[in-house]
């Protein structure tokens, strides 16, 4: 499970934005994998694959659950910022637009639909092949191209409605 923590908490924080209920998840994660391993199967795919499954159900559930009070929220009130892991390949100035760049990501991902967040995220965040997406969402591998593609297109717009410009 060790192997397999970052990537779960990391998918886990990207959905949520929030690094408690991003812990508290992947915790319920490794719970839920630990109750289920009896269902895992290698012929469908890798135990990687299985895992990020399980996250992304977890995660369906837990939308679902938290739906009601998000609605009487504001985004901004919600927002946490985004920690920043310190290089010394990088200048702070580099570190600080870095970090900048990050919590405006972060914020704009919040803003797609959890449909097309969860494309982008386990495509461009996670670097999952398009086949173990597609057996991670249960999906043709169409439909996860279609939302991967729409979802890059609506993140770009949403970055560029809050002043983003790509260098």
């Amino acid at each position: 499970m060790r192997r397999h923590s970052r990537r779960i908490f990391n998918i886990c924080y990207r959905f949520t934005g929030n690094g408690t209920e991003a812990e508290d998840l992947s915790q319920d994660v490794f719970l839920r994998v630990y109750r289920t391993l009896g269902s895992y199967r290698s012929a469908h795919g890798g135990f990687a694959t299985w895992v990020t499954s399980v996250t992304r159900n977890l995660l369906i559930d837990h939308y679902r659950r938290t739906k009601r009070d998000r609605v009487t929220d504001s985004l901004d009130d919600s927002m946490p910022a985004v920690e920043n892991k310190e290089s010394t390949a990088r200048r702070p100035d580099e570190l600080a637009l870095l970090g900048e760049l990050s919590g405006q990501v972060q914020t704009a991902l919040t803003k797609l639909s959890p449909e097309l967040r969860e494309a982008v995220i386990l495509r461009d965040l996670q670097q999952l092949e398009y086949g173990e997406i597609q057996r991670v969402l249960s999906v043709p591998e169409g439909t996860v191209k279609s939302r991967i593609n729409r979802g890059r297109i609506e993140l770009a717009r949403i970055l560029q409605q809050m002043g983003v410009r790509p260098s």
